[in-house]
């Protein structure tokens, strides 16, 4: 649904009628994944994609039943290889999809769109669970900074909820026999870059193309200041990272990359972010400067388990030279974890 934001708004913005179509599940080769939305005007215009056009045909006929209806409804396609090869999908292909009135054309849930705007608007993470029931629509909001919207949240539907936000996984979720699908909208993956040279300018400039939020600290004001950079960061700091990773969240969103080669910058980062729940810690420098890194670190009291956490030599091997190979390296790294929790 994030990528269709600003569509929804713009119709919002002229009142037109609406309904969303959110895939719920699928079984082998379906080509869209769990999550994928496709919004439909009762002018029968289309936005976004379900299956890449094999289910679109069917998909829009039924949302232009429920539009008037205002009721939603759980469609199914491809349960035998006939009807497969009729709306297109991969023989053995299955798909389910939730076909509904746009939540914020409902009063009573208007507030729960307001607020999902909002967070989709301010990079803040949450979950819109959908109640997959024939009929009238049901959803709830959770957010793990402890918010709630919707009508009797309960406590399992919340816990269920931030467990499959903190999985980054669109899921069905059963509940005293109700199923709920749970759209996970994660926010923005942040890098955080301790250190500004010649690898941080590639790297900055990779981490924007795929979209992650950059900030590069650094104490020494000469790097700071004079490296430059092809495409800024978000943040730049001439502070130790003592005195500035408290401001951003530690997370399982958060990617970490040490490349100052001074001790006294590298640890100072390390003896925060080893005891944060941050996703990924990569720390540049040879096998022998690994070592007398974890020497180190055990003799500040940092455990085998808490050091393992860093990745070193950083980045994946490509028997990278240059700068610009380097970075990539530690890009391809950073993705291929976060690519884990999908």
């Amino acid at each position: 649904m994030k990528d269709l934001l600003k569509k929804i708004q713009e119709w919002k913005s002229i009142n037109k009628k609406f309904a969303i179509a959110t895939v719920t599940k699928t079984w082998g080769s379906s080509p869209r994944p769990v999550g994928s939305s496709m919004i439909i005007s009762e002018d029968a215009e289309i936005a976004g994609s379900v299956s890449g056009g094999c289910v679109e045909a069917a998909v829009l006929k039924s949302a232009l039943s429920l539009l008037k209806s205002g009721e939603g409804k759980l469609l199914s396609f491809g349960i035998t290889n006939d009807e497969a090869w009729e709306v297109g999908l991969s023989c053995g292909g299955k798909i389910e999809v939730y076909v509904e009135p746009f939540l914020g054309s409902n009063a009573h849930e208007g507030l729960i769109w307001k607020k999902l705007e909002n967070c989709l608007e301010n990079n803040q993470g949450c979950v819109l669970m959908t109640r997959l029931k024939n009929g009238n629509t049901h959803h709830a909001l959770i957010s793990p900074d402890e918010m709630m919207i919707g009508k009797n949240v309960s406590i399992l539907l919340r816990k269920q909820g931030l467990r499959a936000f903190q999985e980054r996984k669109n899921q069905i979720i059963e509940i005293e026999e109700i199923k709920y699908f749970a759209q996970v909208f994660p926010r923005r993956s942040q890098m955080l870059i301790i250190g500004a040279a010649h690898i941080t300018v590639d790297l900055v400039q990779l981490a924007k193309i795929y979209n992650f939020q950059t900030i590069v600290i650094d104490p020494r004001g000469i790097f700071t200041n004079k490296t430059q950079f092809n495409i800024q960061p978000d943040f730049i700091f001439e502070k130790y990272p003592s005195e500035i990773l408290y401001q951003f969240k530690l997370d399982a969103f958060t990617y970490a990359v040490i490349l100052s080669h001074d001790p006294k910058i590298d640890d100072n980062a390390l003896e925060i972010l080893l005891r944060s729940n941050i996703g990924y810690i990569g720390a540049l420098g040879s096998r022998k400067t690994h070592a007398k890194r974890v020497s180190r670190l055990v003799g500040k009291g940092f455990s085998e388990e808490e050091i393992k956490k860093i990745n070193s030599p950083v980045g994946i091997n490509i028997k990278a030279k240059t700068p610009k190979e380097i970075a990539l390296s530690i890009m391809s790294e950073v993705i291929q974890v976060k690519n884990d929790f999908l």
